[in-house]
């Protein structure tokens, strides 16, 4: 292990290094646990209780954002159970009852079943699940969610300050850096949707820091830093492989940028750190590859991958822009409504990327007064890189990012994603001007200084954001048969259940979840839950979406073909229990397009009477039934749907549409039509 004293002279590269104490390898190396103890055991005995302080604080904050669900109950209440909260109760609970039952926890059938779903393909965030799988077999997914969005945005602060810590050592400028990260409107942005894989950033710092000690300190081993390095990256991958892959992105061009830069201006100083970088990079690379060589197999060509562009990117907002992408104008009516399904019902925050111009004038000034200081250089290029890739396609445009839209893997990056690594130089430079201004100004001149640059650049970011926390929270409503039937299931049920959870309300998938998957589902939300992945069943698949959600298109009227697409769909999906409940409590959008009509088409489609259970119209038996579906005439379903709901138009679940389908329908074997 090096000393500091042999790599003073060679950490100054670019980002030049005082000695301070808040490297905890620097207190950690020289620590003596006798009565002599050096200055390693007293800058620990200073350091641990402002860490512990920090990180007492982050968490606070982070139970105050999330304070309605702790209060209303953490177990039954989060931000929905719709959605994409919805998709990430499901990843949290798979990992539980696969780790309770011998099966695998990144695959499974349960869902778009028989095919199944990769977890590792998604946004499943197991390093994470995985943890908290004591918390969901205690208190269930919802809790588990909670903690997790809790806990996640102190975590990426706390390490974050930790890291600051090197470069600004005045405590309360590195606090603040850290509360940036880890609150900052992108981590914001993300938890209102329970985006955990973007929001879960605790990673980011330690892998800069890992970086910062390989190529400039270079204090300790190379072996240990580069174990430490692949480490990091392994356990980044499974917290989101999105920013693994975007951080390699910045990793890549960065370390050119400071290669030729130092090639240029100091060209001594680059001969004597590279040998030592080298190697720590090749062990930190090399550790990383066989570490995932299985898990990216396995995410690239394992059962049920993706493959090809995942989701279509999203246009940037932000910078001085406080508009969302949802309330954006550049999506017309049907877009938004789309948007509006994913899964937060209070007041929508602003732009993920949104620095405001207070801000990027205090960073443009503090580089410009502190501009002696070469590590402000460094991180004012990481963050207008990560600014300038963060820009989306434009109309007939070229931006930046579209170096990566023929790169396999690569193009899946979504753009404004590199605002994550962009909050963390944004904080880095934000406790650089504040150490810098305290200490010209080391009295109370010093402080008053801090908070008025501090007050000027957050101001416009604690308006746009501050209003509107802490998150709405709403309980995790299931419709009583999936309280009171589905835990009772026989094992091997297949539901198609409405509204189908690839429909665009992707509530199935929470009803699932919370039923400790006493079941598997037809279809699934998220990306694989796309027509254009449905093979075969693709038409049966748009039918059914409209069918649950169409609001914008006309209803389903229920031809020949159409009552095909749909029986083909079930019979691919091995479906065999077709599920129509109906939950009166539930906010209207979640209770689908109209669950009587879709039970009358479905009448339709199966050729027989459904049986009424606790508010829900039910078919068994669906792929040992025969029979042929009903031949009606085109307003027949719409007709029979106005009948029985009456003047009230209530929705009941009862078998008066049903029956009168039956009715007015000539079935091919030219029989009655029998229930199920």
């Amino acid at each position: 292990m090096r000393s500091s004293a042999e790599a003073g002279p060679k950490a100054d590269l670019l980002l030049d290094d005082r000695p301070d104490d808040g490297d905890l390898g620097a207190a950690v190396q020289d620590a003596d646990s006798g009565p002599g103890a050096g200055p390693g055991v007293k800058a620990r005995r200073r350091t641990w209780p402002v860490l512990l302080g920090a990180g007492l604080i982050y968490l606070a904050l982070g139970f105050i954002l999330w304070i309605n669900a702790w209060a209303d109950g953490a177990t039954t209440h989060t931000l929905c159970g719709c959605g994409d909260p919805a998709l990430f109760l499901w990843f949290f609970q798979w990992p539980a009852t696969a780790l309770a039952h011998g099966h695998n926890p990144f695959y499974s059938t349960a869902l778009f079943h028989p095919g199944g779903i990769n977890l590792l393909a998604q946004t499943s965030v197991t390093g994470l699940s995985l943890p908290l799988v004591p918390v969901t077999w205690i208190w269930g997914p919802v809790a588990s969610l909670n903690v997790a969005s809790t806990v996640t945005p102190a975590l990426s602060a706390f390490f974050a300050f930790v890291v600051i810590r090197r470069w600004a050592p005045w405590t309360p400028a590195a606090f603040v850096g850290g509360l940036l990260f880890g609150f900052s409107p992108f981590v914001l942005t993300n938890l209102e949707f329970a985006h955990i894989m973007t929001a879960a950033l605790l990673l980011l710092p330690l892998i800069l820091a890992v970086l910062d000690e390989i190529l400039l300190r270079q204090r300790h081993s190379a072996l240990w830093s580069g174990v430490a390095l692949g480490v990091l990256v392994f356990a980044q991958f499974f917290l989101s492989s999105e920013m693994l892959a975007l951080s390699a992105i910045l990793v890549v061009v960065c370390l050119i940028v400071l290669v030729v830069t130092a090639a240029l201006f100091r060209p001594d100083q680059l001969r004597r750190l590279a040998p030592h970088a080298a190697k720590a990079m090749a062990i930190g690379l090399g550790i990383g590859v066989v570490l995932l060589a299985w898990p990216v197999w396995f995410a690239l060509d394992g059962p049920a991958h993706l493959s090809g562009l995942v989701w279509k990117n999203l246009a940037a907002i932000g910078g001085v822009r406080p508009a969302n992408f949802v309330t954006s104008v550049s999506y017309d009516r049907s877009a938004r409504l789309y948007l509006t399904l994913g899964g937060y019902e209070g007041t929508l925050l602003g732009s993920s990327a949104y620095l405001g111009w207070t801000f990027i004038g205090v960073l443009i000034a503090g580089v410009a007064v502190f501009w002696r200081d070469r590590k402000m250089w460094f991180f004012g290029f990481l963050l207008l890189l990560c600014s300038v890739l963060s820009i989306g396609p434009r109309h007939g445009e070229w931006v930046p990012s579209q170096i990566f839209d023929r790169l396999p893997v690569f193009e899946n990056v979504i753009e404004q994603r590199f605002m994550a690594v962009g909050y963390l130089a944004a904080g880095v430079l934000l406790a650089l001007i504040l150490f810098h201004v305290h200490e010209r100004l080391p009295d109370w001149r010093g402080w008053l200084g801090s908070l008025v640059v501090l007050g000027v650049g957050l101001s416009q970011m604690i308006n746009v954001f501050a209003p509107e926390l802490p998150f709405a929270m709403r309980p995790v409503l299931l419709p009583p048969w999936y309280t009171t039937v589905a835990p009772n299931l026989p094992p091997g049920r297949v539901l198609l259940s409405y509204p189908a959870p690839f429909s665009g309300i992707q509530d199935a998938m929470s009803w699932q979840a919370v039923n400790r998957m006493h079941y598997s589902q037809a279809g699934g939300g998220g990306p694989q839950g796309q027509a254009s992945r449905a093979g075969s069943a693709e038409a049966g698949f748009r039918v059914l979406t409209n069918l649950g959600f169409g609001f914008d298109t006309g209803q389903t009227a229920g031809t020949p073909a159409q009552f095909a697409a749909v029986r083909h769909a079930l019979e691919v999906w091995r479906v065999t229990t077709v599920v129509v409940a109906t939950d009166p409590s539930a906010p209207l959008l979640d209770q689908g397009r109209d669950p009587t009509y879709y039970a009358a088409f479905m009448t339709g489609a199966l050729g027989r009477l459904p049986t009424v259970q606790a508010g829900a119209w039910v078919w068994n038996d669906v792929q040992a039934d025969t029979r042929l579906p009903l031949v009606l005439a085109r307003n027949t379903i719409a007709d029979c749907v106005d009948r029985a709901k009456g003047r009230r138009a209530r929705v009941v679940a009862n078998l008066k549409a049903p029956a009168c389908v039956g009715l007015h329908g000539l079935a091919t074997y030219g029989t009655a039509v029998p229930a199920s």
